[in-house]
C-alpha cells in the first residue's frame, strides 16, 4: 500500500512539474524521481538562470508540494 502512495504522489508531482517547467522533458522529470535536490540543476540548464534563482524556485516549489 505504502508503495502504491508514495507513486501517486511522485505522479502528482510529476504533472506539477510540467506545468510550472514546460521546458523540462519526461526524461528530465524522471531522472529527478527520489533526487528532488537535483531540481535546481535542471531548471538552470534548461532555463539559462542563476544557481541561487534556480535554487530558490526549486526550493519553493519542493515546499509547496511537500517533495523531500
Amino acid at each position: 500500500m505504502n508503495s502504491d502512495r508514495t507513486a501517486g504522489q511522485w505522479k502528482q508531482i510529476k504533472g506539477s512539474i510540467k506545468e510550472q517547467w514546460g521546458k523540462l522533458t519526461d526524461d528530465d522529470i524522471s531522472r529527478l524521481e527520489g533526487h528532488s535536490e537535483q531540481l535546481a540543476g535542471r531548471l538552470q540548464e534548461k532555463y539559462g538562470i542563476a544557481r541561487e534563482e534556480a535554487e530558490r524556485q526549486a526550493r519553493e516549489f519542493r515546499t509547496r508540494n511537500n517533495w523531500h
